[in-house]
């Protein structure tokens, strides 16, 4: 009787049934296929739009509290929006356009160039130490094999593209309703309880708010500034296709510590067929980028909100990564950060009752 008490017990118990849970849920998936197709189509969708209203919520609070109505704060910023977005188009988009065009248009001197090189390096593997000789050998082996399978991955990306298009149509769906009804979903969810545990439901849904909108607010902003300093590093030192290349940073930075590191990948590749030397100075201006960002950007921007050590990062990441692909490397962190605060509160209300039944002794 009294083992059952124990936390520990509790707790594997607790595994116990979810895994049991997971594994009859699998092994009866077919039951729930209409209902996981339904959360799959709507999950990014909603995942966006709610990317966009905890970046656009402090504009909302800001309209509302100098007298605009619910409507007239969703309207002006649907109407800022617009307006930025067009703005942009006509700043940037002639630029993107031609580094586009550059790009296509110099596609096969780029392939050749890869591929001289790749012949270079098969030719003189034998020279190589064995362990370079057999990541080499996968390496090719992998390219014979997306070559292979191209025709499937064309049939992919028209797909893709269909999927793509539907969720544009969703986004603003969902993230007009989140503008509209937002303070109606945490009440909706507490008054279900009663008492100590609608005070602790409440306590733990405003921290879960807390920090995914920390997080948002924080990662956009950051990544913002990271591709603004890549970019001018860029121009400084001739790079081509800077302003792509910074786009592309902009999105891989909103992966924690390892985006700004994979954004390298294709700056260096640029790099090196431009001219040789250049890949230092991409080298350096990703580290300095990345110094100001750890040192001084991140402190300032993000505190001590989510806190998480950088070899978590890494490790929730590459899990995700390898279990959800590319949507679950960038809900990895937000996804932990939210278990943290729960985690936190469970055990808070647990000392809390521990406490309060030690004093009534």
């Amino acid at each position: 009787k009294i083992m059952t008490k124990k936390l520990w017990f509790q707790t594997g118990v607790g595994i116990l049934i979810v895994l049991l849970i997971v594994k009859y849920f699998i092994e009866i998936k077919w039951i729930f296929n209409p209902l996981w197709i339904i959360l799959t189509t709507i999950f990014v969708p909603l995942l966006l739009g709610g990317v966009f209203y905890y970046i656009t919520e402090p504009l909302q609070r800001l309209l509302e509290k100098r007298g605009l109505p619910r409507w007239g704060s969703i309207t002006t910023i649907i109407i800022l929006l617009a307006g930025l977005v067009t703005g942009l188009l006509l700043l940037i988009g002639n630029p993107i356009a031609t580094q586009v065009n550059n790009l296509v248009k110099n596609a096969p001197t780029i392939a050749a160039s890869i591929q001289d090189t790749a012949d270079y390096i098969i030719a003189n593997k034998d020279n190589l130490p064995p362990q370079v000789e057999e990541f080499i050998d996968s390496i090719s082996n992998s390219i014979q094999e997306i070559a292979v399978k191209g025709s499937t991955w064309l049939v992919t990306l028209i797909s893709g593209a269909v999927s793509a298009t539907f969720t544009l149509i969703l986004v603003p769906f969902f993230f007009i309703f989140m503008l509209k009804d937002h303070e109606k979903f945490a009440p909706n969810i507490y008054n279900l309880f009663s008492g100590e545990r609608r005070t602790w439901v409440k306590e733990t849904l405003e921290g879960i708010n807390n920090v995914l909108r920390s997080y948002v607010q924080g990662q956009v902003l950051i990544s913002s500034i990271l591709a603004t300093m890549m970019f001018i590093g860029y121009l400084i030192i001739g790079l081509e296709y800077s302003l792509l290349l910074s786009i592309f940073a902009f999105f891989m930075n909103m992966i924690p510590f390892i985006g700004p590191w994979v954004s390298l990948v294709p700056a260096l590749i640029v790099a090196i067929l431009q001219d040789p030397v250049l890949v230092i100075w991409v080298a350096v201006i990703t580290l300095v980028a990345q110094q100001v960002e750890s040192n001084i950007i991140t402190p300032n921007i993000m505190g001590k909100s989510l806190d998480i050590h950088p070899l978590t990062v890494i490790t929730l990441v590459l899990a995700a990564g390898n279990f959800a692909g590319f949507i679950g490397i960038l809900i990895a962190i937000p996804t932990y950060a939210v278990l943290k605060v729960i985690v936190v509160k469970i055990y808070e209300e647990r000392k809390k009752i521990k406490e309060t039944a030690n004093k009534n002794v």
